[in-house]
């Protein structure tokens, strides 16, 4: 059986966004080549990426563009041309383009049918607090990176909002210079 794992940014607070959804806080954080180059890294893995309907939204108007390809080539690589489920109970179809492919619509998350695609490849599930939130109190996911940013909102969506409680492992701690911390934990 392979895995499915959350890679999420979140603030010191708990929130992978702010009250209106808005991540407009992350652009704060000041670069740092060590992170950059593990999130790159981590981006080859050959993962199936999975998305609920409004991070589908965002990352599909920004990885296909000139920009983002000229600013960032190999990870617009990866997230252009990476396998992709979308949940969405409102999309009719998923349009492919030039340089946007690869990609399963569903209309709801299904223990069984989730199950049967754990068997075949692993998952990443990149932002998308309400399918996280959904797998996690369904008992899907087996690991957690969270990438701590050191930033308080005060106020926003919390990652893990109405999420049954779960006992989870750490598996590594790393710090870095611009002050992000990527926790990694397993389910107990």
């Amino acid at each position: 059986m392979r895995k499915i794992s959350v890679f999420n940014h979140v603030t010191v607070d708990g929130f992978f966004a702010g009250p209106n959804g808005e991540i407009d806080w992350f652009k704060v954080i000041k670069k740092d080549d060590e992170y950059d180059k593990l999130t790159h890294e981590a981006a080859k893995s050959g993962s199936t990426l999975m998305f609920g309907h409004t991070t589908y939204e965002m990352m599909k108007s920004y990885w296909p563009t000139p920009e983002a390809i000229k600013n960032d080539p190999r990870m617009a690589d990866v997230m252009n041309n990476s396998p992709k489920i979308v949940f969405s109970r409102t999309m009719k179809r998923a349009e492919e383009g030039p340089n946007w492919k690869n990609i399963t619509l569903l209309h709801e998350i299904d223990r069984g049918e989730i199950r049967k695609l754990k068997e075949t490849r692993d998952i990443t599930i990149l932002g998308s607090g309400s399918i996280v939130q959904q797998l996690a109190s369904a008992g899907l996911i087996d690991e957690y990176q969270l990438s701590i940013l050191p930033i308080v909102l005060g106020a926003g969506k919390s990652l893990f909002k109405d999420v049954r409680t779960m006992n989870l492992n750490r598996v590594t701690a790393r710090t870095f210079q611009n002050g992000i911390v990527l926790l990694t934990y397993r389910p107990a």
